[in-house]
């Protein structure tokens, strides 16, 4: 070892700020990319964006320094949707309860007091505190406090201003055209039992058959147990499809939405303003500025490329699916990766919260790829499909003798020579919203 200075070369990957720009952009949605343009356009006087554009998008390469227009356009004939004129109530609960509470011929003190209880409810319509508490602090007592909450269980919807939820499903059995008096005795008495679905001893205590529990239970399933949650204050949301998958001619074709996306280009004016400035420092800025712009434009080209190919790609391998109505097909990122030639992580954000219009509805991109499951002949079943054949299974079921998650098993390895463990069935289960057979037995 002999010690010295010494000259190497070498290579390395370096994170570049243009990069991670780029990188950014690809997993931004359509609604995300358009809120970054207008902030870069506030923060780049020579950046113009243009929302809404009034034409057709379709791509192009720019070709003078100068203009960058990303997408040159032509006459699109205007389409509009019902959805667009659309008046949607954002109402809370507390409006909706208020605006019931002013019909009222009531004193001014008990409106006071009511007004207290609804500004007390959670968002589902239950009290957000011990009844006794609140009571106290609008200092009343506790009967004077059940007198006011009768009168605001009367409002709508139906089980509102309920302390549990046996009250909750009581108000609702209340308010039903027709009276039930199993049912209303059942959650009043033995909603513990009911829950647990210990049938047998609530229809000896009541002396009943379990074919009269079966009905309860199904009625009892059409109530709401969180009655508020139907005038949440949240927006509604909406999701825009980035690439459109639709048939013409028994063929699957692929188009990318460019018209989510604003149209940018270069502020000449402002560009030939700085840059003749005898101003260094001025002249500088706006070479910066004309530089991000460059990269910015080449980054919203290079993530509409991106995200078009994986679309193709993702429509070559699940036309049965979109076609023919079949079920998807095994797909994972990494077989998107090497088709197109890039890193898995680069489909992972070209399909993170990116939508897709299909002949079978909106999906979303990463909704499409399914994990494989060898079956007995060497081929291979996509988790979707084994959910299939389980609904298939369970639809076909005794309900007497519901299928357990074993013989669930069993029954996919006999039909389909799909071999899959229990738990897994266990899983696709909960993923589908579907009890366990225990739950699922009926007595009739």
């Amino acid at each position: 070892m002999e010690f010295g200075l010494f000259q190497q070369q070498s290579t390395s990957l370096v994170m570049t700020q243009e990069l991670s720009q780029a990188i950014r952009l690809l997993q931004y949605s359509a609604a995300d990319l358009t809120a970054f343009l207008q902030e870069q356009a506030l923060e780049n006087p020579l950046l113009d964006v243009q929302e809404q554009p009034d034409e057709k998008v379709v791509k192009e390469e720019f070709s003078d320094v100068h203009a960058y227009p990303v997408y040159e356009q032509s006459g699109r004939e205007e389409r509009m949707s019902p959805l667009d004129y659309a008046v949607i109530d954002r109402r809370s609960l507390n409006d909706h309860l208020l605006a019931q509470l002013t019909e009222l011929r009531l004193s001014h003190q008990t409106k006071k007091l009511i007004t207290y209880f609804i500004y007390s409810l959670r968002e589902d319509g239950y009290f957000s505190r011990p009844f006794e508490e609140i009571c106290q602090e609008a200092q009343i007592t506790v009967e004077q406090g059940e007198e006011l909450l009768e009168i605001l269980q009367r409002f709508e919807p139906a089980g509102v201003g309920a302390r549990n939820l046996q009250e909750c499903l009581l108000l609702q059995l209340e308010r039903l055209p027709k009276r039930q008096p199993l049912a209303e005795k059942i959650v009043e008495l033995y909603m513990d039992e009911f829950a647990r679905r210990k049938w047998k001893d609530v229809s000896l205590a009541l002396h009943v058959t379990l074919h009269d529990i079966q009905k309860v239970n199904d009625l009892i399933r059409t109530l709401d147990p969180r009655p508020g949650l139907q005038f949440s204050a949240e927006p509604i949301p909406f999701v825009t499809p980035e690439i459109k998958i639709f048939r013409e001619q028994d063929r699957l074709h692929v188009q990318l939405n460019d018209e989510l996306i604003p149209t940018i280009r270069l502020n000449t004016h402002y560009e030939r303003l700085l840059i003749s400035s005898k101003d260094r420092t001025a002249s500088e800025y706006a070479k910066e500025k004309v530089q991000q712009v460059h990269w910015l434009i080449r980054s919203i080209q290079q993530r509409q490329q991106t995200i078009i190919k994986v679309g193709e790609a993702i429509a070559r391998h699940q036309v049965e699916y979109f076609l023919y109505n079949g079920v998807l097909k095994p797909l994972t990122l990494k077989q998107i990766a090497d088709e197109i030639g890039v890193h898995e992580s680069t489909v992972s954000r070209a399909t993170t919260n990116k939508y897709a219009e299909t002949p079978r509805g909106v999906i979303e991109l990463k909704a499409l790829f399914s994990s494989a499951v060898k079956t007995s002949v060497g081929d291979s079943a996509s988790s979707q499909s084994i959910k299939e054949h389980m609904k298939q299974l369970i639809a076909k079921e005794n309900k007497q003798k519901p299928l357990s998650d074993a013989k669930i098993v069993a029954e996919l390895k006999a039909q389909e020579g799909i071999t899959v463990s229990r738990r897994a069935i266990a899983k696709y289960r909960d993923e589908l919203g579907i009890p366990s057979s225990s739950k699922r037995k009926r007595f009739e």
